[in-house]
């Protein structure tokens, strides 16, 4: 069974850090590109961010870049999402999956993430 695991989810105030993990069973996530998407209540699912196989290509959506840092370790078959100063705006539910670099796109690959919930809010 393929499966993506989330952790690092939460309430932070504005301004602050979460780190979000997505770590994959069943499968090698290092045969994939991997991506962070969000969804806002009442809004589409948007593309966070999306990194290659092995870690070399990068793409950020333009409302996250300097505050978002994607990683991968394929050792630990774990993606990762370094978020730093924090917004209200960056309130959703955060899963990872694979993904497109550019455009940055949802890739159906038969595994997802169950989703994490972000909350900025003082």
């Amino acid at each position: 069974q393929l499966q993506l695991v989330e952790s690092g989810g939460g309430l932070v105030q504005p301004g602050g850090s979460l780190r979000l993990s997505c770590t994959a069973s069943g499968f090698s996530l290092e045969d994939y590109h991997i991506g962070w998407f969000r969804q806002a209540p009442g809004k589409e699912r948007e593309g966070v961010s999306c990194i290659n196989e092995r870690g070399g290509s990068i793409n950020y959506a333009d409302s996250v870049k300097g505050r978002f840092t994607i990683s991968r370790d394929n050792a630990k078959n774990t993606v990762y999402l370094q978020m730093n100063s924090l917004k209200p705006g960056d309130t959703g539910v955060y899963q990872c999956a694979a993904c497109l670099l550019n455009p940055l796109e949802w890739v159906e690959a038969g595994f997802r993430s169950q989703g994490t919930r972000v909350t900025i809010s003082s």
